[in-house]
């Protein structure tokens, strides 16, 4: 499988997984604090073959691909798991820990930012559907994540997540019929 689009990783092993995947480049991030050369190297590479963010589904993970993000608008999206981002034995989390299969299903899901206005979640949607200001919030945050394969927010970035995902009303509503059906038979 070859990827047109560069990856963005974190760092050389994140490298090595996503080569063990797909056919693709990348860059290297290394590490949260993300240089002005490197967001420079990422612009351009947004503007010659477009960029895909993949990132580990931790805070300073989460961390860069906001910092990409904004620095360079119109990126795609690939997220990882946390379950499939843990290593076989030893601690840590991260993309390198990802099988190659699971990778490339990631990439093959990647999203772009582009939302019809009409369908877009407000925060009162979010806040009736007991994902923000309740006692279960996160805990449905973290299945809304995993069944709509966005990875896991806060409720602060939760809205701008969906959007991101190009999250449309009618999948956002069955994602949560489907969470309430699993509470109800716990």
């Amino acid at each position: 499988m070859k990827i047109k689009e560069i990856i963005v990783v974190e760092g050389k092993d994140d490298t090595v997984a996503i080569q063990r995947a797909v056919n693709a480049d990348t860059i290297e991030t290394n590490g949260s604090a993300v240089s002005p050369a490197t967001i420079e190297k990422i612009k351009h590479a947004q503007e010659k073959r477009g960029v895909i963010i993949f990132t580990d589904p931790d805070y300073p993970g989460e961390r860069i691909r906001k910092i990409v993000s904004e620095a360079v608008p119109g990126c795609k999206h690939a997220f990882v798991h946390k379950k499939d981002a843990l290593p076989k034995s030893g601690r840590g989390i991260g993309v390198e820990h990802a099988s190659p299969d699971v990778i490339r299903e990631s990439l093959k899901e990647a999203h772009l930012l582009d939302v019809d206005q009409a369908e877009i979640i407000s925060k009162e949607d979010l806040i009736d559907a007991g994902l923000i200001g309740s006692p279960q919030s996160k805990d449905r945050r973290i299945a809304l994540g995993e069944k709509l394969r966005i990875g896991y927010t806060n409720g602060k970035q939760l809205q701008k997540r969906l959007r991101m995902f190009n999250i449309q009303k009618e999948e956002f509503k069955n994602a949560l019929m489907e969470i309430i059906q699993e509470e109800e038979h716990a």
